[in-house]
């Protein structure tokens, strides 16, 4: 799908930083829906499916109340390999912990994206979480501000790879924010909103398939 050459200079540029792994993004051409998430975690990294951890799980709950499959839909995240921290547990061994990727780690995979973007041609975008918002859109509000709702705007792809600076596209796209599903797990009290949020994407979904029926 993306250029190894491509892949091979983004893996590149990560490389000084405490990342590991690397995950494509999946998915097709033209999908009614792409979803941008923050980083691969542990489970991810050792068997290659993006969100197929913890709050992979979360996200398949997603997926079924919208009435879709992960092979009708993309799946990518603003940064494709883990960042981790070490840390050790009282009484336990040191090992490794995801951590919140830093603007020059977003930078260093900012390539891919932007490829994703332009391969996959996606009807809606579906930021989840601060991370994606901030990497599309150059903004960052609380979530709750923006969660939820239709926005069409350009978005940001990367302009200058030394000094990680981006520029707006000239195209403009349609982006439904929400919570990243991890959220969820941490704090379920958001669960309600989430899946009022679902319901109206669920419904601009069945507007599309009524236009599109002969």
């Amino acid at each position: 799908m993306l250029p190894e050459q491509l892949i091979e200079r983004c893996k590149e540029r990560i490389k000084p930083y405490a990342c590991e792994g690397f995950v494509y993004g999946k998915g097709p051409r033209h999908p009614i829906l792409m979803f941008v998430g923050e980083a691969p975690g542990e489970t991810e990294i050792e068997n290659g499916i993006p969100f197929s951890g913890r709050a992979g799980k979360e996200f398949n709950h997603f997926l079924d109340h919208l009435g879709v499959t992960r092979e009708d839909i993309f799946i990518t995240s603003a940064v494709r390999s883990r960042p981790y921290k070490w840390g050790q547990p009282r009484g336990k061994e040191k090992r490794k912990y995801n951590r919140t990727p830093n603007q020059k780690e977003i930078a260093a995979h900012a390539p891919i994206l932007d490829a994703e973007i332009a391969y996959a041609e996606p009807k809606v975008i579906v930021p989840m979480g601060r991370i994606a918002y901030w990497r599309l859109l150059g903004e960052n509000p609380r979530m709750e501000e923006v969660t939820g709702s239709f926005i069409t705007s350009p978005i940001r792809e990367l302009d200058d790879w030394d000094k990680n600076t981006y520029r707006i596209t000239a195209d403009t796209y349609t982006l439904f924010p929400i919570y990243h599903p991890a959220a969820i797990l941490y704090r379920r009290r958001l669960e309600t909103a989430m899946y009022e949020h679902l319901d109206r994407l669920k419904a601009y979904l069945a507007i599309e398939k009524k236009d599109k029926s002969p």
